[in-house]
């Protein structure tokens, strides 16, 4: 049989319309009517989702985070000490040179963005072991060999659920690597790929840390990196990747960092996988990085486009490369990116994407 360049994706699939009521309602109110209900449709929609990836021909799934508000803010619900005022980030550098076009973008009342108020710990593991009894479940039960879930990283969770209580940020990261280490640790020993999702070292520089120069962005991320090695230190590389981004919004991203000033920190986490977007006008080129900074042995590419999955390929070797997606399809379970019906065409576009490449590098 000829190789065959593999498929994936980054996290969020489409949920069901009555299961993204539910979710809305329990962010709204603090609770749902029928917690039993719930978590009986969290289920059958995590079964859907896995199966329905599966019949796409994606050859890695997940749960498509189906019974999660969105990938940075869902620990506010399982930690303790997210009690303080909701807060939101400051408007990303790019938005502020367009301030018609930034009133324009929508905004979701439901989601809730409480601050750090008080020290961090578990208060709810269960509910990431409910997460992962599903995946399993569903996986089992259709015959999916390789399986990944996701998780934030502590730099992304600081990002959107900001400090008030800790005398740092450095404090503040270091605490929720302290606790995340075990849902990082829980996933990998379930027999899944861990995704950390780090955004943080992309887009964090457009919004959070903007008044920043390069030089004191480069040391923050450098820390970010460093406290998630710390949290991720006992488990094996070659199961876990890491997913940056630049933020899957409609923008100009003309602030956005470039790859090659932040490449050298990313390649030191431990995950070996490295996803990138590679299908965002802005990052479409960066491919090029590659010809001059050597992936390290070990290490594999997850670019988050098909056009230019050649180039990765070819650039890096075609074995350590993974055909991908940018960012989500359903980030934000009340702000929907793409139709449904169009987000699952995309990824059947990508599979067969994939096999056309796989024909030109294996001929």
């Amino acid at each position: 049989m000829a190789a065959q360049i593999r498929t994936t994706h980054i996290g969020s699939l489409p949920r069901p319309d009555d299961l993204l009521g539910l979710l809305l309602q329990r962010e709204a109110e603090g609770r749902v009517a029928d917690p039993t209900g719930f978590a009986a449709r969290v289920r059958s929609a995590v079964d859907d989702v896995v199966r329905k990836q599966l019949a796409t021909g994606l050859d890695i799934v997940n749960d498509g985070e189906q019974g999660k508000p969105d990938y940075s803010t869902y620990i506010k619900d399982r930690l303790t000490g997210f009690e303080g005022e909701s807060a939101s980030m400051p408007l990303g550098a790019d938005l502020k040179e367009f301030p018609a076009f930034a009133t324009r973008r929508p905004t979701v009342a439901a989601e809730t963005r409480p601050t750090c108020s008080g020290p961090i710990a578990w208060k709810d593991f269960s509910a990431v072991e409910t997460d992962i009894e599903n995946l399993k479940h569903a996986a089992e039960r259709a015959g999916a060999r390789d399986v990944f879930m996701t998780a934030v990283s502590p730099g992304q969770a600081a990002r959107f659920l900001l400090n008030r209580y800790y005398p740092s940020h450095e404090a503040y990261i270091q605490a929720l690597a302290d606790v995340l280490k075990r849902e990082y640790a829980a996933i990998v020993a379930a027999g899944f790929v861990l995704q950390i999702d780090c955004p943080d070292l992309g887009s964090g520089r457009n919004n959070q840390f903007q008044d920043l120069s390069l030089a004191e962005f480069r040391k923050v991320a450098a820390m970010h990196v460093e406290a998630l090695n710390d949290a991720v230190a006992g488990l094996p590389p070659d199961r876990m990747r890491l997913h940056i981004c630049w933020g899957n919004y409609e923008g100009p991203h003309h602030k956005d960092v470039p790859l090659r000033d932040i490449i050298d920190i990313v390649l030191t986490a431990r995950p070996a996988g490295l996803s990138v977007e590679a299908a965002n006008p802005r990052h479409a080129h960066e491919w090029t990085v590659f010809e001059s900074v050597k992936l390290p042995d070990g290490k594999m590419l997850i670019p988050g486009v098909l056009d230019t999955t050649t180039n990765f390929a070819r650039v890096v070797g075609r074995e350590r490369v993974i055909a991908g997606v940018d960012c989500g399809f359903a980030t934000f379970a009340g702000r929907p990116v793409v139709e449904p019906e169009i987000a699952w065409a995309k990824l059947g576009s990508m599979v067969e994407g994939a096999r056309l490449a796989s024909r030109e590098l294996w001929p």
